[in-house]
């Protein structure tokens, strides 16, 4: 009946609701974006553990910023980037090193690369949760979320050179892992 009920209840109702500071609104809410969200979080942690916690903290973020979604896009893409940030987020907070590697060390990217075409998403999932930390979350945030090299370098506080080349390595990486399947 839950599942039927969140069904009916409009995003906008579920929005308002949230303003509202409706516990069962923000439930309803929850329960309607749960899934979704947290397969973003997987693309980004190490393990579902992480995954679970920033989750968890992106709607907590969620429910308390609510009224920073002014309807100019949708509400799915303004959910989805304050769960990417609070991944990114916490990321920087557990992040002790990353390897930072000379860009011109890394070898030209095979433009034929299509490996992952017949991969189902548990694969890939799994695949990036084996990458390393720097590496998964430039991977995820050009390849997957569409930022440039220059926006990957502004919030992780690197250059664009470094992100360039944890992307190519990353693809290197998974290319390699889809090759040994």
């Amino acid at each position: 009946m839950d599942t039927q009920r969140n069904q009916i209840v409009s995003e906008s109702d579920l929005i308002n609701g949230c303003l509202n500071k409706d516990r069962r609104t923000q439930e309803l809410l929850y329960q309607r974006y749960a899934a979704r969200m947290y397969a973003v979080c997987l693309r980004y942690c190490k393990n579902p553990d992480d995954a679970q916690d920033v989750l968890q903290d992106g709607f907590v973020k969620v429910f308390k910023g609510i009224h920073n979604y002014r309807g100019d896009g949708s509400f799915d893409g303004w959910l989805r980037r304050v769960i990417v940030n609070t991944a990114i987020e916490h990321y920087r907070r557990s992040a002790k090193n990353i390897v930072v590697v000379d860009p011109q060390d890394v070898e030209v990217e095979d433009p034929s690369w299509h490996a992952f075409q017949n991969l189902d998403v548990k694969d890939i999932i799994s695949m990036l949760q084996h990458l390393s930390e720097g590496y998964r979350q430039v991977f995820n945030m050009h390849v997957i979320e569409g930022y440039s090299h220059k926006e990957i370098a502004e919030i992780l506080g690197t250059t664009e050179g470094t992100s360039k080349s944890q992307l190519a390595r990353a693809k290197a990486m998974l290319k390699q892992m889809v090759e040994e399947r």
